[in-house]
């Protein structure tokens, strides 16, 4: 996605409009994402942003550009074409002790899908699927992208990968669990 240039509004000024219901342009979605991840803007504003958008909600343009520029804001992974249409993951959408992604990704995988799962660690009290992988002695949860591309057998495949995330999502999820944000 091509960088464009921030619009001419105050940050503030991006709360206020989502605050009173209204659209975010792509620019102004673009400002906030580039904002979290150079850290110019003021945690207590990306709180309010959050807020405001929690409240209001996002239209489906809004979704979609948030989600693209977030992505966008660190390492893209490619995999290779003949893993088209075979690729799934499983995310957790919380839950006390989730464990059922520890079953569902070698069956996936049993099944020829290409499971390389993106897991947490340390989330709350329960751990994340890599806390609860760690516990088997030996077990590897560190596999770089090269890494994982140079298993080219006809094996399905089921990791868990340990990468960074994108500056702005890693951002966003220590924020959601530090306000214990809270589905409904």
């Amino acid at each position: 996605m091509a960088h464009h240039e921030q619009s001419t509004a105050t940050f503030p000024e991006h709360i206020r409009k989502k605050r009173n219901g209204e659209q975010l342009s792509a620019g102004e979605i673009r400002d906030f994402v580039q904002g979290v991840k150079d850290k110019t803007i003021q945690e207590s504003q990306i709180g309010a942003m959050l807020m405001a958008i929690w409240l209001q909600g996002m239209v489906a343009e809004e979704t979609l550009t948030l989600t693209k520029e977030m992505m966008m804001s660190g390492e893209v992974m490619s995999w290779p074409a003949e893993w088209e249409g075979l690729m799934v993951d499983k995310h957790s959408t919380g839950g006390v002790g989730d464990k059922i992604s520890l079953v569902l990704a070698p069956a996936l995988a049993a099944c020829g899908c290409k499971v390389p799962m993106i897991s947490g660690r340390g989330l709350a009290h329960t751990g994340g699927t890599l806390d609860k992988l760690e516990s088997i002695p030996g077990f590897n949860v560190y596999q770089s992208v090269q890494q994982v591309l140079s298993l080219s057998l006809p094996l399905p495949l089921s990791l868990p990968l340990s990468l960074p995330l994108p500056p702005s999502l890693s951002f966003s999820l220590s924020l959601s669990l530090s306000l214990s944000f809270t589905s409904y």
